[in-house]
């Protein structure tokens, strides 16, 4: 591997470096082809990404979270396309890279981790090929240099290396995602992009993978996309928080902000549905209804037909996204800066969720 020798850690930003994005996300749009025209299945999105940043990603399914990721990565596939935007990593455009040019750039400086390591691994392939086939396809070309590194990444997850000889049927659901994530880690790349990683474990194994994420974020300093269904995962271990619904941000902010004082109905529903372990009894309400179709979305709003604070102008015209506090939220209530923020049950979340550990006791599904 190339010696470090800038004197920090690897992957840690310089103090000139830190003061810009690492990624910058601008008015991207997503279209999927179909026979009856065009869905947009991500809508304007825009966002920034610090080094060494933490950013989660949560909404129901369908919402456009994955779509969003794959479009950031560029593994989108027909009849999937970017229509509209641009996505920036460390200053160089990545829509419209060939796929040679791409190659380049992922692995060694932007990483990602799929939904299912069973099948994102190669089922025919021992973990040590796998990592092999990554390390040679950037330059690693001593065995010696292969076998340390491959051993190094996989004893970092806290995974014996001698599992290098293992095929990933042979391992735990848990082994799997962590041996995902050491392949991700062979260059010590500058973000790492995860689509809820922790979705096939359990409650023990979801916390004791998270608290690995995060250590190796600490160590490392890369930064982190996570996007889940679990609103616990993201809730001690985010830095900033972007709830998606139908393709578009609802709301967007500070992670302590958005749990402690949620401002989009959606958000507050999102909260209100995930059950809490501590404190007085509570009914869960969740949300009424389902998310619109994208193929013919409502004019307005697009959780209008959901919200509990509709108003007439919100069937009539879409919103945009607005400042409250330090969110931004795309709701008519905030347009001019005020509006209601959250439930009566907003100062009691915080410690519902928390077990004193930095992690969350219970895993809840939104």
């Amino acid at each position: 591997m190339p010696a470090n020798t800038s004197g920090l850690a690897p992957g840690t930003p310089s103090a000139q470096d830190a003061h810009h994005p690492i990624l910058e996300v601008s008015g991207l749009s997503v279209e999927y082809a179909t026979e009856h025209g065009a869905v947009r299945a991500v809508d304007n999105v825009s966002f920034d990404l610090a080094p060494g940043e933490f950013a989660g990603i949560v909404g129901e399914s369908g919402c456009g979270k994955s779509t969003l990721l794959f479009a950031i990565a560029q593994l989108l596939a027909p009849p999937a396309e970017v229509s509209a935007g641009s996505v920036t990593f460390k200053g160089q455009s990545l829509v419209g890279l060939t796929d040679t040019q791409l190659a380049a750039v992922r692995w060694r400086d932007l990483s990602v981790v799929m939904q299912s390591a069973m099948n994102a691994l190669n089922p025919v392939k021992s973990i040590g090929s796998q990592f092999k086939d990554a390390l040679r396809a950037h330059g690693a070309g001593s065995r010696t240099e292969i076998a340390d590194r491959s051993a190094e990444v996989l004893a970092m997850v806290g995974i014996d290396p001698v599992h290098l000889k293992s095929y990933p049927h042979q391992l735990s659901g848990g082994m799997r995602q962590r041996a995902m994530i050491a392949m991700a880690m062979l260059f010590t790349p500058d973000l790492v992009i995860m689509d809820e990683p922790t979705s096939a474990l359990d409650v023990v194994a979801q916390r004791s993978l998270m608290v690995q994420i995060k250590e190796l974020q600490r160590r490392l300093g890369f930064a982190i996309i996570f996007v889940t269904h679990d609103m616990s995962l993201v809730s001690h271990f985010s830095d900033r928080l972007m709830v998606m619904y139908a393709g578009q941000v609802a709301e967007s902010g500070p992670t302590r902000e958005v749990f402690d004082s949620p401002r989009h109905p959606y958000s507050v529903g999102l909260l209100d549905a995930f059950p809490s372990i501590r404190g007085p009894k509570v009914p869960l309400t969740g949300i009424p209804g389902r998310p619109p179709d994208l193929a013919s979305p409502p004019t307005g709003c697009r959780f209008a037909p959901r919200c509990p604070k509709v108003m007439d102008r919100c069937r009539e015209a879409p919103p945009d996204l607005y400042p409250a506090g330090g969110t931004l939220v795309r709701c008519f209530l905030h347009e001019t800066g005020d509006g209601e923020s959250g439930t009566a049950k907003d100062g009691q979340r915080e410690k519902a969720m928390s077990t004193g550990d930095g992690t969350s006791e219970e895993a809840g599904h939104a």
